[in-house]
């Protein structure tokens, strides 16, 4: 299938990805960034469907196969589930795996236009690299792929297009928004007018969800008197609201999310060192799939400013990447036909 924009946000904790459906709505998808080496044999499928086949894909990337997809194992041996956790994953062939996984499940085998977005405070450094490593014709194991050009933009900003797509008297020129996209790694932050960024009020560091399940897995440990491996649980225990299976007992992680607040406060303080004071700042739009666990310190910290949660956090910047693109595209037509 031919598309001629693709928009894929691989983030730390979830690869999501958007594209335009036949029926001009915007389909979406996502699986987490998990990316372990594929199994030398796998048992699901046999047995007259007892073991149910998962859904999954083996992803070749330099000779060596990965197992990425909605289905892939959440636990693992020691804790090693293929999740890439550094400042460099975009370099990782994790992130191909990643990539490539995502432009599999959704059937695509041509792209005009890959959008991609990174956090603000990597956008110099690896911008490039993403645009030189996967513009061209690939052969990633299940198929062959070909993307004319890759586009690159701050992550936060997905999120604020995607807020503003049926509000834009809201987002004119002389109109400011805070964007906080809280990820599984890092938090990212853009203070923008209308569509313009200011680069001095706009940054991001690591301290994102996964630096809280690590903290809850620590304070566990301590009183459990276990180490606690399995954070991708934790994860998604707190998004489920449901307790923490543990040795045979359910932990309810409320108490423990509560004992982790001075860490998400200290980001936060990091953030408003940033930003200053928002006394002319219409809202601050929180996206990202760690919004929720950021969501009180952030309306402590600035309680006069209106807080909006984004609709459907986790797919936002994706969604909002799509539009990106098929604006740029529309844009770059126009101006050939001039």
């Amino acid at each position: 299938m031919k598309t001629s924009v693709f928009a894929i946000d691989v983030g730390y904790g979830n690869t999501k990805y958007a594209h335009r459906a036949a029926s001009g709505t915007i389909a979406t998808g996502m699986f987490p960034s998990l990316a372990p080496l594929a199994a030398s044999h796998a048992l699901s499928g046999y047995g007259d469907s007892v073991l149910a086949a998962r859904k999954v894909a083996t992803i070749v990337i330099e000779q060596i196969e990965y197992e990425v997809g909605p289905d892939v194992s959440l636990t693992a041996a020691y804790g090693k589930t293929g999740r890439a956790l550094s400042n460099d994953f975009v370099l990782s062939d994790n992130y191909a795996a990643l990539l490539f996984g995502a432009i599999h499940f959704a059937g695509v085998t041509q792209i005009e236009r890959l959008v991609l977005g990174l956090p603000v405070h990597n956008m110099k450094k690896y911008s490039g690299a993403l645009r030189d490593r996967f513009t061209g014709t690939f052969d990633y194991g299940p198929g062959r792929i070909s993307i004319d050009k890759v586009v690159v933009i701050p992550q936060p900003l997905g999120s604020l297009v995607a807020a503003s797509a049926n509000r834009q008297s809201e987002f004119g020129r002389d109109s400011a928004h805070l964007v906080i996209d809280v990820g599984y790694f890092t938090t990212d932050w853009v203070y923008a007018n209308g569509f313009t960024m200011d680069d001095k009020r706009s940054h991001g560091l690591p301290g994102g969800a996964s630096q809280i399940y690590q903290h809850i897995a620590g304070l566990i440990k301590k009183d459990e008197d276990e180490q606690v491996e399995d954070i991708e649980l934790i994860d998604k225990a707190l998004r489920e609201r449901k307790p923490f299976f543990f040795y045979g007992n359910d932990i309810d992680l409320d108490p423990y999310l509560e004992r982790s607040q001075p860490v998400i406060a200290g980001v936060v303080k990091e953030m408003q060192n940033s930003v200053g004071l928002l006394t002319n700042v219409r809202s601050i739009i929180l996206s990202g799939g760690g919004g929720a666990l950021y969501a009180a310190a952030i309306r402590k910290a600035f309680p006069r400013v209106t807080l909006e949660v984004i609709d459907s956090p986790c797919t936002a910047n994706a969604k909002g990447f799509l539009i990106v693109g098929e604006a740029g595209l529309t844009r770059e037509r126009a101006a050939a036909k001039a």
